[in-house]
């Protein structure tokens, strides 16, 4: 099962957190820079951690550039 949900993205936080909104909305607080893609990738590994699946069942399918992303992750 695939879950869809929006992500809004704070890079460059001291730490690493993971709050929900709402069923499909979350904001997550990513502690790597908005560089190079770190961010995207340290987001990633959290929003993986987070729903305890792997790295490879999360992807970002839109916003890759920018603070609103939508995201799918496998369960």
């Amino acid at each position: 099962m695939i879950m869809r949900i929006n992500v809004s993205v704070n890079p460059n936080s001291k730490y690493s957190q993971v709050e929900k909104l709402s069923d499909y909305d979350y904001k997550v607080r990513v502690d790597a820079q908005a560089k190079d893609g770190e961010a995207n990738e340290r987001l990633i590994e959290i929003l993986a951690e987070h729903f305890e699946v792997s790295k490879a069942s999360v992807s970002i399918v839109k916003g890759f550039k920018s603070k609103r992303k939508i995201v799918d992750v496998r369960v």
